[in-house]
This record gives structure tokens, sequence and C-alpha cells, in this order.
């Protein structure tokens, strides 16, 4: 592309149509592997979906096969991995190909990262047809190339580390170092909740909680299975069974109001449990992309809550070091996260 338009930082130059959004809100992006001055060139080995969009394919499509077609469509079709549905996509891993002479964000050629950007906003070509995944699991192997822009964010891959275990930990980086903030800034020894807590992000802001301070730690998951290991791990002092999408399910498995609920479930739905077990004057943190912020807000409205949402928007500064820091100093995380990947590979 270099030579043909004007880059820009945020992209603008690789969307197709609409004409003047940003590459999020676009349909169609350009996935030229022809770098403006300031991009770099990547080669992609593995794609991880997020995990509502994983789900949602899931159900729409059924078989893994019919999955692995309707992934390999949407990125055909709109230059990148953005599920038309849950308007969510993933992150992933690959190798530095190229380097722009303007780029800033201090890559070379060689380096193995793990993107910290949307794929919704990734340019990203398949070249294998995603002949090595089988359409089953979050972690897509394949061949292809992505393009980061000047105001991406990329993480070089640990050593020290297997790289599925990093690429998982960095998929749901944001939501740890956002819910250490957050509980930090609630008072002396606040209570949590975390809706999820048997999951990626779940797990890991189980753990930054408790780093954090917290002094009553609830995790609510929806399977006796998730209960056992979030209690073999030791996240949590508690630990209740309920459906996540009853509202009035979840304040009983609750009981006391939280000071801050964190909602990593990647089912919709869950906006309005969130609201009931969290106290006035707590606050909520919505990671997962299944939310409905409509039903959110109108929920609290109509519950007269008075209760503070925060949209968790994957970023916050250092929060892939954080992230890693907590899989290599938490024994019990890693156990979940290599448990899941084992269930993940068996099923």
């Amino acid at each position: 592309m270099a030579g043909h338009v004007t880059s820009s930082a945020y992209g603008l130059h690789r969307v197709v149509e609409p004409a003047g959004v940003l590459p999020q809100q676009a349909w169609r992006l350009s996935s030229d592997p022809r770098l403006s001055p300031d991009e770099v060139l990547v080669d992609v080995s593995r794609l991880n979906l997020d995990a509502a969009s994983y789900r949602q394919l899931r159900e729409q499509h059924g078989s893994p096969e019919a999955v692995r077609r309707a992934v390999l469509e949407i990125v055909e079709t709109r230059g990148k991995m953005h599920n038309p549905v849950t308007g969510s996509g993933g992150m992933l891993l690959g190798t530095v190909r190229e380097v722009g002479p303007e780029s800033p964000l201090g890559l070379r050629v060689g380096d193995r990262i793990a993107t910290l950007v949307s794929l919704t906003l990734t340019p990203l070509r398949i070249e294998d047809g995603l002949a090595d995944w089988s359409g089953e699991g979050e972690q897509v192997p394949c061949r292809g190339t992505a393009v980061l822009f000047g105001r991406s964010i990329a993480a070089t891959l640990p050593a020290d580390l297997p790289e599925e275990l990093a690429l998982s930990v960095l998929d749901v980086c944001g939501a740890p170092a956002l819910t250490d903030r957050v509980v930090r800034s609630a008072g002396p020894a606040p209570s949590v909740l975390v809706l999820g807590g048997g999951g990626k992000s779940g797990s890991l802001s189980l753990a930054a909680a408790r780093r954090a301070g917290a002094e009553r730690l609830v995790a609510l998951v929806p399977t006796e299975r998730e209960a056992d290991d979030v209690l073999s791990a030791g996240l949590a002092d508690e630990v209740v069974i309920a459906d996540a999408r009853d509202p009035l399910a979840v304040a009983d498995a609750v009981g006391t109001p939280v000071d801050v609920t964190v909602v990593c479930v990647d089912v919709p739905g869950c906006e309005h449990g969130a609201v009931l077990a969290t106290a006035d004057g707590g606050t909520i943190v919505f990671f997962s992309m299944a939310t409905s912020f409509p039903a959110a807000a109108l929920g609290a409205e109509g519950l007269a809550a008075d209760v503070r949402m925060l949209i968790g928007n994957g970023y916050v500064p250092g929060h892939a070091e954080f992230a890693i820091d907590l899989i290599r100093s938490e024994p019990g995380v890693r156990e979940l996260f290599e448990r899941r990947e084992r269930h993940t590979s068996r099923t």
C-alpha cells in the first residue's frame, strides 16, 4: 500500500468501506501486505478467538467444520476477524516479517509477538484455508499475514512460558489489570464478586483482586466441575454455583451484596444479576463482549440501583506484564489455564 495512500497511525487508510470510520467500525479492511511507512507486517501462526465469538459461532453453525468455514468466510469477506453477530474478534500470535521505517512500536524482524489489539481492527489475510484447524477450540492454528498500525499494541512473547499459554493469558490481560485498579480504589478490604470465575479472565481477575486487598472474594461459576477447579486453586473464599443469566439466582447465591462485581461471563443476559449482587455505591466492571450495555444501564435504573458501571476496554498501561506476572507467581491460576487447555484439546 505504500505510496498509494496517506498513512494514518489509526489505520484509516486501510478502511475499504464505509469511508470515514475507524478500522474497528469498518465493514471491510484492506489486508494488502504492502506496508505504509509506520506499519508492521506479521506472519500469523495462531489466532485466539474471543470466548463470546467462538461460543456464538459454535451455537449457530453446529459442526466444527461449519465453524471453520464460517471463520474463514468472515476473514475473506471483511479483511479481518470481526464476528458480525457479537461484534468481537480476539487476537493473534505471529512473527514480525517486516517493520516500516517510521513504525513507533519498537518491534524487530523475527520477534515472536502477541497482538494486544482486537482482531476486529487488525487487517488479516488467511493463506492456508485454516487447513490445520478442526473448528474446535478458541485457538486457531493458521498461516497468513496481519498488519499493525502506528497506534497498535503488541507484546513480545515471554521465553519461559509455552506460546499457547502466553497467548491465552495475553488475550485477557486487560481484565486483571483493571480489576486491580478498581479494587484498590474501592476502599480498605472490599468485597469482590467475579461472575465466571472459572474462566481465563475470571481466574486472573480473582488473583488480581486478592493481590489488591479484597477481604471477601466470591467466584460464581455454572458447574460443580468449575467450582472444584476454583476451590482447589485457592482463588476464592467462597465459590457459588448459579446461572449468571438468572438475576434472582445470582443474588441468592451471593447473599450479602459486594462492593465490586467483575463480569467475565461469555454469554448474554448477565447484566441484571450483576446489578442485584452489587451494593449501592459499588462498582460493576463488564469485561464480557456478550454484555448488552443498554440492558445494564436500563436494568440498573429500573432496579433503582446506585452503582457505577465500567466498560473493560482491554487496555490498561502495563496490563501484559501484570497478567504474565500473575501466571508466573500464582500456581493455582496457571493450573486452571493448563487444565482448560487440556480439556479443550480432548473435545
